[in-house]
């Protein structure tokens, strides 16, 4: 397995529709896990493909880490969504809590999301799935899902907000932030 550099902020890659997975492989299977061991170097608890400049249906994640301090939430540990779908109520709740991405080192905001949620996906070996999902788990696979279809945590801030963040998110781009992690300064060419 390889830690993999991740993609920051402004990459054109981020901002990109994913391509579907249509079938498996055996580099299919190697940049699973490739993607689970930079999630776990980064200490992060979700990564989709773009991230690691893969413009692929996929992401993983393992929101164990989230969940250890609430009885209520289920332990669920490594997964894989390929090519998954979510649905949710319109009359759902929407519940605020701060959210960070590994593509956007040292900034967390407030970012409201419907608890639940069903997702309709295939695990690693393209086996279907339906299941719903609350609570950290919900909010995870929301955010790592928003990176399938071009959507960063900060587009759902206001434009007061994402100008007094312009600054630091600069200072992302130009690789000025340490993030701990490899990653890879945006190619604003592609």
């Amino acid at each position: 397995m390889s830690v993999l550099p991740i993609v920051l902020y402004d990459d054109p890659v981020l901002r990109r529709k994913a391509a579907e997975i249509k079938e498996d492989s055996p580099e299919l299977q190697q940049l699973i896990d490739d993607m689970f061991e930079t999630m776990y170097n980064g200490n992060g608890v979700g990564l989709a493909a773009p991230q690691i400049g893969e413009s692929l249906s996929l992401f993983v994640i393992d929101a164990d880490p989230m969940t250890e301090d609430e009885p209520e939430e289920e332990d669920l540990g490594k997964m894989v969504f390929i090519n998954p779908k979510i649905s949710f109520s319109k009359d759902e709740e929407k519940i605020k809590m701060d959210e960070g991405c590994l593509s956007i080192p040292g900034l967390r905001e407030p970012v409201s999301r419907p608890d639940k949620i069903t997702v309709e996906y295939q695990d690693r070996h393209l086996k279907p799935h339906k299941k719903e999902f609350t609570g950290w788990v919900s909010r995870v696979i929301q955010h790592e899902f928003d990176h399938l279809e071009g959507v960063l945590f900060i587009d759902y801030l206001g434009s007061f907000k994402k100008r007094l963040l312009a600054g630091k998110l600069r200072q992302v781009n130009d690789g000025l932030i340490d993030a701990g992690y490899p990653v890879r300064v945006p190619d604003t060419a592609g």
